[in-house]
């Protein structure tokens, strides 16, 4: 498949990283949002993660006026019509994806391959949302896009080989390395992960050390770059949260549960970096 438009469904954390290592990839890109400032505010973090690499040697000067002119933002989801390739990355709900799956067959090619950046929901389920789910691929990014160089592959039971390797191709063009990964609740990842961060909460929660403690312990007992609780707030308490409800619910298994005092903190409104709190405050004092 030759792609030259990609269409990227939703503006937040992930979906600006994703536009912006297309972008970088010369690949054109629709951003769609369904608020401009929430389109505004994409664009200003792009730009600023340019001005780092910039400043880091990383990245030519006059290479950033370039990477921008390739993304045009939108409102409207009529704007995704003339997309190859669309990667839907919406809130980690199962509703809203298939509600903007739905939406999105309405406008585009019937040829149009169809991505989601889910980082637990099963493939198959949100594929069944379209009249043709076999054209309905697992792109699953981690945080930050235009840093983290893995992107888990993940097969429907409908997806078709041809829509598997033109992710897969997509990958390696944008300068990811790709793994390939059947659908199971949480993929390979998150499923590991994830439950060693609620772990890791559980162990706050019980009183057994404060959060700079469990992640020093992690780190230089462990040799982890960052500890659980630090990485917890880079994903998203929220999203940690949704990946163990989706685990807990499809395995049955209690080894799953997630611990009380996740849940207690996605109540607050502390959901890490992006709420400039979680088990730290952004300036670094851990909550105890």
């Amino acid at each position: 498949m030759n792609m030259k438009t990609i269409g990227v469904i939703g503006a937040g954390q992930m979906g600006n990283g994703i536009a912006q290592v297309c972008a970088a990839a010369e690949l054109d890109v629709v951003l769609r949002d369904l608020s401009e400032e929430a389109l505004e505010k994409a664009l200003a973090t792009i730009s600023t993660n340019l001005d780092r690499s910039i400043k880091s040697g990383k990245l030519e000067a006059k290479k950033k006026q370039e990477i921008l002119a390739h993304i045009y933002t939108s409102t409207d989801i009529g704007a995704l019509v003339g997309c190859d390739f669309i990667i839907e990355a919406a809130t980690e709900s199962i509703d809203i994806k298939q509600c903007i799956l739905a939406e999105l067959e309405s406008v585009i090619a019937h040829d149009a391959i169809v991505a989601t950046n889910t980082s637990s929901v099963s493939i198959t389920r949100l594929g069944a949302t379209l009249k043709n789910p076999d054209r309905m691929v697992g792109m699953h990014f981690f945080n930050p896009v235009p840093v983290m160089p893995l992107v888990e592959i993940i097969r429907g039971v409908r997806t078709t080989d041809s829509v598997f390797r033109a992710a897969t191709t997509l990958a390696v063009k944008i300068g990811k390395t790709p793994i390939a990964v059947k659908n199971s609740p949480g993929f390979v990842v998150n499923r590991i992960l994830v439950p060693m961060i609620n772990e890791a909460v559980f162990v706050l929660q019980d009183g057994l050390a404060n959060a700079e403690e469990i992640d020093a312990g992690m780190k230089l007992g462990a040799n982890h770059p960052i500890g659980p609780l630090a990485l917890a707030d880079l994903i998203g308490i929220d999203v940690c949260l949704a990946v163990m409800e989706v685990l807990y619910r499809d395995f049955h298994d209690s080894k799953y549960r997630p611990a009380r005092l996740l849940r207690e903190m996605v109540d607050a409104g502390q959901l890490g970096r992006k709420s400039g709190k979680g088990f730290y405050e952004y300036g670094q004092m851990p909550v105890v």
